[in-house]
């Protein structure tokens, strides 16, 4: 471990949510202590009693508030050797018209977390992990194996509604209009936001590493690609496509595919996530940088849907619909060289293992309400879809 006091306490934002509720439990059997702040939104949490038992464990503590609440941060914050700073809004479609909301959830509330530490001189924090994503990329790195040398790494702009319209789906070289080619993201490649989703993570990204530089905190920015596994939220329209086609497979409802289904993503298993989380608080030397967190393998929205039905044992059929999303990527896979070594050996759980897994989950929970046509009108309605 770190040179942390013993025993060291975490502050887990967002805590109760799907990573971090799985973060904490392997805090707690690493030695480490816990407190979680965490709003417990409806969207994500459903209904949530305020008698929180599920909590019951003498190595976390539990506050229910916010990151834009200044009792709650400075309460939260008080003897603590390290933050991790999950708390946010996910949903990139719904980013785009809740735009205010997610600036304020994630932008703001990260000012004020950090605005709490800096005024704070007698804080005891050591270290930072910020939870960041890989849209901050937007459409990722790519070569144009027509009109110039496959080494020469480029990065395009995002996709036009007029180009997604004509149903010309791969980022296109803007020297000769070729298609180009996906290659993995490196965290030194540039940065070009897609979604307001992404703008608000780049813009926690720049406010960690700006006050924790000024401060002397170490900081870790962690990119995550999509991540996925048991303990996932099911009722949550906007975000998670397992979450969301797991529900449709058990209804025995077909499975809407956007654009033509050959849109890639890189999924990466909720517990080689955690794993990561806790290696970048354990170090024993500095970590302040970026590493992306994923698989470093890019696997087809029609294969993962199908891949998901397999482990279900329940087969629906598959609809390539043809429709897209403004601020959707379409591929992006993570060069994870930083990430092996943070973590030896990197991820650890297959996509086929961790399907299996999570089907067998899925199996054990009350079936939800099947919103997602709700959530894609929304989008209809505000022309955002088409």
């Amino acid at each position: 471990m770190s040179s942390f006091a013993d025993p060291p306490l975490v502050l887990v934002t967002g805590g109760a949510g799907f990573i971090g509720s799985r973060l904490s439990s392997l805090l707690v059997a690493q030695g480490f202590t816990v407190r979680i702040l965490d709003t417990l939104s409806p969207q994500v949490h459903g209904s949530v009693p305020e008698n929180l038992g599920w909590l019951n464990n003498c190595s976390i503590d539990f506050i229910r508030g916010s990151v834009n609440d200044k009792s709650d941060i400075e309460r939260a914050l008080a003897g603590v050797s390290a933050v991790v700073h999950l708390a946010a809004e996910t949903g990139t479609g719904q980013s785009m018209y809740e735009i205010s909301r997610y600036n304020f959830v994630n932008s703001h509330g990260t000012a004020q977390l950090l605005d709490a530490l800096s005024l704070t001189r007698s804080h005891s924090v050591s270290r930072f992990v910020l939870a960041s994503s890989r849209s901050v990329y937007g459409e990722g790195s790519y070569t144009c194996n027509v009109c110039s040398d496959p080494s020469n790494r480029l990065s395009p702009p995002p996709r036009s509604a007029e180009q997604l319209a004509s149903h010309r789906w791969n980022p296109i070289c803007i020297a000769c209009g070729s298609d180009l080619l996906s290659v993995p993201t490196q965290e030194s490649d540039p940065v070009r936001p897609a979604s307001v989703y992404a703008a608000t993570k780049y813009a926690q990204e720049d406010l960690v590493r700006i006050v924790c530089q000024s401060i002397g905190v170490d900081h870790s920015i962690l990119r995550f690609q999509n991540v996925y596994g048991e303990g996932q939220s099911l009722m949550n329209p906007y975000t998670g496509i397992l979450s969301i086609f797991s529900t449709r497979i058990r209804r025995g409802l077909d499975l809407p595919i956007f654009e033509d289904g050959l849109e890639s993503r890189d999924f990466v298993h909720v517990d080689d996530v955690v794993r990561a989380i806790v290696a970048s608080i354990s170090s024993p030397s500095p970590m302040s940088g970026i590493v992306n967190i994923g698989s470093g393998l890019g696997t087809s929205v029609t294969d993962v849907a199908k891949g998901l039905m397999t482990a279900l044992g329940i087969e629906v059929p598959l609809r390539v619909t043809g429709e897209y999303r403004v601020g959707d990527i379409r591929h992006n896979i993570a060069d994870i060289s930083r990430f092996c070594t943070l973590l030896p050996g990197g991820p650890q759980i297959s996509l086929a293992e961790g399907l299996a897994r999570f089907a067998a989950w899925v199996k054990t929970q009350p079936l939800p309400d099947d919103l997602l046509e709700s959530a894609n009108n929304e989008l209809r309605e505000r022309k955002l879809m088409a």
